[in-house]
């Protein structure tokens, strides 16, 4: 993991396909644990955006990549909260 980071603008199609993919699993995963915890709120804010991103990944033009960067934000943001929330728990 030694190379330079790319934008959404830099990457090509496949790789932007993989990331919103990777982005989207982890959502999915999210969801589940959620659900599982009786957080039906959260698992349903997860499958949704979950759901948008994997509509996305099935081609988008350039004028799309702005709303894809603010879907990846907002899902990596739902997966770092709910990261964080177990991991308080825990500790607490």
């Amino acid at each position: 993991m030694n190379s330079i980071s790319k934008t959404l603008y830099e990457m090509t199609l496949a790789e932007r396909s993989s990331l919103l993919d990777t982005v989207a699993t982890a959502l999915e995963a999210t969801a589940e644990e959620a659900e599982g915890q009786g957080d039906a709120r959260f698992a349903s804010n997860s499958t949704c955006v979950a759901n948008t991103i994997r509509g996305m990944s099935g081609g988008f033009g350039p004028r799309d990549l702005a709303a894809a960067e603010l879907l990846l934000e907002q899902g990596i943001m739902l997966v770092h909260q709910f990261s964080n929330r177990k991991t308080a728990a825990t500790l607490h």
